[in-house]
């Protein structure tokens, strides 16, 4: 070895001050941030301002040369505003529990460790918890990039006056998890509808025969298969560490692009951030041609259409209300004046809310 090269000794000393250095920094933006809390208060300002999270990871993924690997950067600056965050004031985030699920892990993925997740047993407990104010934020799924739309989700928004501030795209991966291990143990399998359905082809081709049971989630049947070393149950990595279960078989999923898209909601709007999407709830009249006429103030601005969904309208029979995504925030021109020409061929027309698009 070349004497002038560094020794393993000299290079953890290196690594020690660097982190010194970080330490100071980390602290530093703290005090800063706790300033910033301390205007917003006195001018009675919204503390949390997602648009502004996003302009960050935006900035830091941009920035990094490597060889620090980008999905690793924005994981960490999730905890560092995580943590300031509670600095500023506590957020108390409400979500489809119980723990351990998906929606679980899109809460942690979204607001991090240090805020306060509350699981709830139902979507419609979740929006209550928001709107009487008892929770900042709560976390629903929306659709699944395999089964489709979560309907009970949608409907929650006809009577709701929440809005949408954010969106959570989150890869689902399966996995078959029992107390032994071992698949020739499996008498039944349990599962959350969703899951048993996106799985069904790898469970026909390798568990026939055997039942499959619904329950109400995951985390559910990962507890029912901790308690019977004969059931196994299909859910995800976090279940299995939190019911110490082991993987009888690793992402059993049938689609390999397999992602449950969830939303933010609150009491609050989002502002202008740049890179937004803008959801809209509508029930149209029943005229010749309305679905084309409804498509035509988005077509004829060039305003990209990112989701469109029909569900029944509950209030009438066989007339429907419509789910629309599209690019861009309520304040723009182009788009506030297309929400106005939709809103001449409607009997009623919502804005659920303009939010930064997820990364």
């Amino acid at each position: 070895m070349d004497q002038n090269s560094p020794t393993i000794e000299t290079l953890r000393a290196r690594i020690d001050e660097i982190d010194d250095s970080i330490l100071r920094l980390l602290n530093d933006r703290s005090r800063v941030v706790l300033e910033v809390g301390s205007l917003k208060s006195g001018s009675n300002l919204e503390f949390h301002v997602p648009g502004r999270e996003r302009q960050i990871y935006e900035r830091m993924l941009r920035n990094n040369r490597g060889p620090f690997p980008d999905d690793a950067l924005k994981n960490i600056y999730r905890e560092i505003i995580s943590a300031c965050l509670s600095l500023e004031s506590p957020m108390k985030v409400a979500f489809l529990g119980p723990k351990a699920t998906f929606s679980h892990l899109a809460t942690k993925q979204q607001f991090g460790l240090s805020a306060e997740l509350v699981p709830l047993k139902s979507i419609p407990a979740v929006f209550e918890e928001v709107e009487k104010g008892k929770a900042q934020y709560g976390v629903v799924p929306v659709e699944n990039s395999t089964e489709g739309v979560v309907s009970h989700t949608l409907d929650m928004f006809v009577e709701s006056n929440l809005k949408i501030t954010g969106e959570i795209m989150l890869e689902v991966h399966h996995d078959l998890l029992s107390r032994t291990g071992r698949v020739e143990d499996i008498r039944k399998v349990y599962s959350h509808p969703q899951p048993i359905a996106q799985c069904r082809q790898w469970l026909e081709g390798n568990l026939p025969g055997i039942p499959l049971v619904d329950v109400a989630s995951t985390a559910v049947a990962a507890q029912i298969a901790s308690d019977d070393y004969t059931s196994a149950a299909i859910a995800g990595e976090l279940a299995a560490s939190l019911y110490d279960l082991k993987v009888v078989s690793s992402r059993i999923e049938d689609q390999v692009n397999n992602f449950t898209r969830f939303l933010v909601i609150s009491r609050k709007s989002c502002e202008r951030c740049g890179k937004d999407k803008t959801s809209v709830l509508f029930a149209v009249k029943d005229e010749p041609g309305i679905l084309c006429r409804m498509l035509e103030p988005f077509a004829a601005r060039g305003i990209n259409l990112t989701k469109i969904e029909s569900r029944p309208y509950k209030q009438k029979a066989w007339e429907y209300i419509f789910f629309i995504d599209f690019y861009g925030h309520v304040s723009d021109p182009d788009v506030s004046s297309a929400i106005t020409e939709l809103k001449e061929c409607c009997q009623f027309l919502k804005v659920l809310g303009s939010f930064p698009r997820s990364l």
